[in-house]
């Protein structure tokens, strides 16, 4: 999903980059929005914890307004970088829904938002004046502003996890902010067209993985970059396409992974839900219908290819053969988040997470425990990540099972009050991993804000 970025180099030979950056920007018309105090922030929340406000205060600070750059590079407006200092110097696609969503709390980053938003319609203009027709409308999984891999249009060559819709439906339903609706569903809509041309190849309602640059690992950072049921993924022609336009510099490659994941064809159906919604609010019809169509029948394929009753998940498949790879990761678990399994495959997953497949002493670990590859510390091979955290809670409460869902929200908190915010942890020992205050980690104080708690109660602040 991300590939590590170094900008120190960048620095030492543009120092006055940022401070221009600032100074452009004003002068077209774009505010930069001063951070608000500790004080202020502190007033923004309710809790019978002083420490959970403190956590909250830190996490606002350090994993959301710290994110905010001005326009540089690509970037032609404000945006949000993923991680901090050195790393993940650039705007990814799933680390950013979860920081605009509490962005939104603050009324002040409505433009900053749409900002951030903008970004990734940009790139679809820039995208789409370069490539074929087929290749329309992608949004890369990061924009890069500095180009310091490959140029903008070489690298990333590939999509992330797609919920942009997920996202700005949160935003919306923060800060009513139609205007972002205006700007963003056509587009959003031809994003979502190109993931299931582009991914669904064979046309069976499922996702795949792939990438425009032949480069299998490439094609695994479209979703949870080290994901088990994706060790033994191949690159392959189109299966169907020929007589394509050539490529700017060559023919076609093997670009389309021969692996479906339920995680990615999980997340694509929330954001389309979130689609069909908004569209409605907006009184388009018509694309609310054209999204239906799509959420109808990728739920059918879902159920009827990926569900499997003895681990009780959702299991990767193959793309043409539709045989199961078994071995179940966090992304097994993403349909529920989409509402796609039936009542008794509920209840089947809620008995599967509480078994000692998922439950280590920190859940939910990103491969099933009993698998040969599980290490309690390893990249999506054993560790435990914030945001899936959040995301299964969100869809065991929405199911009906709030005490799973409590359980999972309570030890992610208890954990992050004890060993602080970070990129991912330890699933036996809860020992932070890689990068501290990691944007997308502000998921932590989400699980409170939402009600996802028992023990841990935190809201924000209603104002007169």
């Amino acid at each position: 999903m991300r590939t590590q970025l170094n900008r120190r180099q960048f620095l030492q030979t543009t120092m006055g980059v940022s401070l221009g950056a600032v100074l452009a920007s004003r002068a077209i018309g774009i505010a930069v929005a001063a951070d608000r105090t500790r004080e202020e922030l502190e007033r923004l929340f309710e809790s019978d914890n002083p420490t959970l406000v403190r956590l909250a205060v830190d996490v606002m600070r350090n994993c959301v307004l710290a994110k905010i750059k001005p326009p540089e590079g690509t970037a032609k407006r404000r945006w949000l970088q993923a991680g901090t200092g050195d790393a993940f110097y650039g705007q990814w696609i799933w680390d950013t829904m979860f920081v605009v969503d509490l962005l939104a709390i603050l009324p002040e980053h409505k433009e900053t938002i749409r900002d951030v938003f903008q970004n990734y319609w940009d790139f679809q203009e820039r995208w789409n004046a370069r490539f074929p027709a087929y290749a329309h409308n992608m949004v890369s999984c990061m924009i890069e502003p500095r180009g310091n891999v490959k140029p903008w249009y070489e690298y990333p060559a590939y999509s992330q996890i797609p919920i942009l819709g997920w996202g700005i439906e949160r935003v919306y339903q923060r800060n009513g902010d139609k205007e972002l609706l205006r700007q963003s569903l056509v587009p959003l809509e031809k994003f979502h067209e190109w993931y299931w041309r582009e991914r669904d190849v064979t046309d069976s309602g499922l996702i795949a993985v792939g990438t425009y640059s032949d480069n299998v690992q490439e094609a695994r950072n479209e979703t949870y970059d080290n994901e088990c049921c994706l060790d033994d993924l191949m690159l392959t022609l189109h299966p169907k396409r020929q007589d394509v336009p050539p490529w700017p510099w060559g023919g076609e490659g093997r670009w389309y992974g021969n692996i479906c994941v339920p995680g990615n064809t999980g997340y694509l159906l929330l954001a389309e839900r979130s689609l069909a919604r908004l569209a409605t609010i907006l009184g388009d019809k018509a694309m609310a219908k054209r999204r239906k169509k799509r959420i109808d029948k990728a739920i059918a394929a879902v159920r009827r290819h990926m569900w499997d009753k003895e681990s009780g998940t959702f299991l990767a498949v193959n793309r043409d053969t539709f045989e199961k790879i078994r071995v179940a990761t966090i992304g097994s678990w993403m349909p529920l988040v989409a509402e796609v399994p039936t009542p008794n495959m509920v209840k089947r997953m809620a008995e599967a997470i509480q078994t000692d497949h998922w439950q280590t002493p920190l859940p939910i670990p990103t491969v099933d425990r009993h698998d040969k590859r599980w290490v309690s510390n390893s990249y999506w091979r054993g560790d435990v990540w914030p945001v899936p955290n959040y995301q299964v809670a969100c869809g065991f409460a929405a199911a009906g099972h709030r005490a799973i869902a409590v359980e999972i929200a309570d030890k992610t908190v208890a954990n992050a009050i004890t060993n602080g915010i970070n990129e991912h942890y330890d699933s036996v020992t809860g020992k932070p991993l890689g990068v501290g205050n990691l944007g997308m980690s502000c998921s932590i104080i989400t699980l409170m804000l939402d009600g996802l708690t028992s023990k841990y109660h935190l809201k924000v602040r209603k104002t007169a």
